[in-house]
């Protein structure tokens, strides 16, 4: 790509953002360094860069051994800016992750500072009294529900993380039924907390926690590229739903009927995988016939991320619950909702409470960030970028380590696969991820031995920007994959395709090596080794 053309069109450019901003809040002629382009990425340094390795060292004597992202993004963030943040040494980073998905009109949306600059001089902290601003954010958060839905559910303010909306939804669910097994499934992540880590799917971060919360039974998820029962999609009937169904009425399966089911229509930290439609649907209407409330956790997916304002919207179902956190506010101030049905609430007052579940900053940006999601039309952007990055990852749909790339959105992944057995090769995701942020790209990895490379881009994110990511990404993965063996590749399960009711990009875009015989010698299921990377979502 031409060097001179600019990636950035208003209001992603850096100086444009800032010279918008509130003089009030940051003056626009010191707020961009001029250290490097504030139009694209750019590393004009060894990464991490001296300033940076500086923090990171200062980091390392003085916080927690669990800290993450450091370890394997080497990086000291001065500033943000649309798509983009700025390292201490004026290296430039497309920003691909955005907080683990938390900021979904980028960094310092413009008129999301002047929105929370305008409520920090009014009012703050409002535990659960009722302000303006908390109930022009409730009525905004309700009309996005489905018309069905919006007279119907009630919300409860969680304080102010995902990880306690799991917590408050587990306690709401078992209130309301008098029952206290919980229905989980494999592959699923729904945070650290311990309740919430007790319905995760990752083993290492469970391991040395002891007496974890009891009552979790989990079940295979819709996984067909690696499916848990070892079957292909050509002959499977949906198998793995028809486990749960068989398992949840008969009297001799040693399951008690559960208090809840509670699901991810993509998972994420399980390494962006879209759940089948027919299980989806199948597991609606099972839970719907033996009176057991279905949790999705939104947490991830919902506020726009896959097209829709809530992923659940596009397999045509109606949960009990619904969970949504992370992009709520849409320039990162914490806030934790849970949406249930009137029916279910039952429950004392005080009987779930948090002493942030008033953040007033959060409301105020969070109802503004809905009105330019309207204005702008940010799920049709969603839509048509997801769509663009499903075009620019084409060149590796034959690539012999890529082993699928799938999403939905502008929430994708791309798995990397031993070509001969089909074996995750986190090794190779943790080499992409690094050579990646060298040449200014910031992506996140996930999945079974972290061998998905993940994508959660800003949504209002600009074509040229996609461009640019996607160019970076394959270089990246050509660059650092080994010469092919000279056995012959595994060919992947296809996944389960989009709900036709989604406008949506497509579930997954299988990748077929094409030296491999139709069908033959589909991998066992694979678990592959404890990441040892805790998972994104913090408690």
């Amino acid at each position: 790509m031409d060097s001179s053309t600019p990636l950035l069109t208003a209001p992603e450019n850096a100086m444009t953002i800032f010279q918008q901003s509130d003089t009030a809040v940051r003056q626009p002629e010191t707020a961009v360094r001029t250290s490097g382009p504030t139009t694209g990425p750019h590393v004009g340094t060894d990464v991490p860069g001296p300033r940076s390795a500086e923090l990171l060292a200062r980091q390392e004597r003085r916080e927690s051994n669990a800290r993450v992202y450091p370890r394997h993004l080497p990086i000291a963030i001065e500033e943000g800016f649309g798509s983009f943040v700025r390292d201490l040494d004026g290296n430039v980073f497309i920003d691909f992750l955005g907080g683990a998905g938390v900021l979904s009109l980028g960094h310092n949306h413009p008129e999301l500072v002047r929105a929370v600059a305008d409520q920090l001089g009014r009012f703050t902290h409002g535990l659960d009294f009722p302000t303006p601003a908390k109930d022009a954010f409730t009525e905004a958060q309700l009309s996005m529900l489905p018309s069905p839905l919006r007279s119907r559910m009630k919300l409860h303010f969680c304080g102010p993380t995902g990880a306690n909306a799991v917590e408050a939804a587990v306690k709401l669910c078992k209130t309301a039924t008098g029952r206290g097994d919980i229905v989980a499934f494999q592959g699923g992540f729904h945070g650290g907390t311990h309740a919430a880590m007790a319905l995760s799917g990752t083993v290492a971060q469970k391991r040395p926690v002891a007496n974890g919360v009891p009552g979790v039974h989990f079940f295979p998820y819709s996984y067909c590229t690696r499916c848990p029962l070892g079957l292909s999609p050509d002959t499977c009937e949906t198998n793995c739903v028809g486990y749960l169904e068989r398992s949840l009425t008969d009297g001799l399966s040693g399951i008690p009927l559960p208090a809840a089911v509670v699901l991810e229509l993509v998972q994420g930290e399980g390494g962006v995988v879209p759940a089948g439609p027919d299980f989806v649907r199948r597991v609606r209407a099972l839970t719907r016939d033996l009176g057991i409330p279905l949790v999705v956790d939104e947490v991830q997916t919902g506020g726009g991320r896959t097209g829709t304002w809530f992923a659940f919207e596009s397999y045509g179902i109606e949960p009990d619950v619904v969970l949504a956190s992370k992009s709520l506010s849409g320039v990162g101030a914490p806030v934790a909702l849970m949406l249930y049905d009137r029916r279910l609430d039952v429950w004392a007052p005080g009987a779930h409470t948090g002493t942030f579940r008033g953040n007033q900053l959060a409301f105020a940006s969070g109802t503004e960030a809905i009105r330019i999601f309207h204005r702008d039309d940010v799920l049709g952007n969603v839509r048509r970028r997801g769509a663009q990055l499903e075009d620019g990852l084409a060149p590796l749909r034959s690539h012999p380590w890529v082993h699928e790339i799938r999403g939905r959105g502008l929430m994708w992944g791309i798995e990397l696969a031993e070509p001969r057995d089909a074996r995750p090769a986190g090794d190779l995701a943790a080499r992409v991820q690094e050579h990646a942020l060298r040449h200014g790209l910031i992506v996140e990895l996930g999945g079974r031995d972290d061998c998905v490379v993940r994508m959660l881009p800003p949504l209002n994110v600009t074509p040229e920007v996609i461009d640019t990511a996607c160019a970076i990404l394959v270089d990246a993965i050509e660059a650092v994959t080994p010469a092919t063996p000279s056995a012959t590749p595994v060919t992947p399960s296809a996944t389960p395709t989009t709900p036709s009711a989604t406008p949506a990009t497509p579930s997954a875009t299988p990748v077929t090596p094409s030296t491999t015989p139709d069908g033959a010698g589909a991998p066992p299921p694979s678990a592959g080794r404890p990441s040892g990377r805790p998972a994104s979502r913090t408690p």
